[in-house]
């Protein structure tokens, strides 16, 4: 499962894979039907409005769940780690994906022009992962850009 929009880059790197796609926008899931047509017509994708609130899936269901550029919008941060963990399959993967590690010079202006955007700082992301019950929680910065990427498991 992908939260966000774009199928495509995982498809090629999976060949028999399939993805599930949500995004809370319905605009946003619109472009991604029609930018992810082809393989959504092969069965190999479907996008749906949905949010990580309450995901659509059952118990288990994925191998890997990725979170590029979102979990700035997830209200109760700890609830919506819990409800991915649910979905992995034990032993699954979760990778979160951050242009901004709380501590960069643009997370001011953009927190005050989106509303209810919370950028987290490394720490903050190991803390509420680890509540979730998350293990073997991975966090790579870079310094100069102020990006992160998390990976954990169930």
């Amino acid at each position: 499962m992908i939260s966000g929009t774009k199928c495509g880059s995982f498809l090629q790197r999976a060949p028999k894979g399939v993805v599930q796609g949500i995004d809370y926008s319905s605009v946003s899931v619109a472009k991604s039907s029609k930018v992810n047509a082809k393989a959504i017509a092969e069965g190999r994708c479907k996008v749906q409005e949905a949010s990580v609130v309450k995901l659509p899936f059952g118990e288990s269901t994925f191998d890997l769940v990725t979170a590029f550029e979102t979990i700035y919008f997830w209200p109760d941060i700890e609830h919506c780690f819990g409800e991915v963990k649910r979905v992995l399959k034990p032993g699954g993967q979760f990778v979160i994906v951050n242009e901004s590690d709380g501590s960069g010079p643009m997370d001011a202006k953009w927190k005050s022009l989106i509303e209810g955007m919370h950028t987290y700082k490394p720490e903050e992301i190991r803390l509420h992962l680890s509540n979730a019950g998350f293990k073997g929680i991975d966090i790579r910065k870079d310094e100069a850009k102020h990006w992160l990427m998390v990976t954990t498991k169930k």
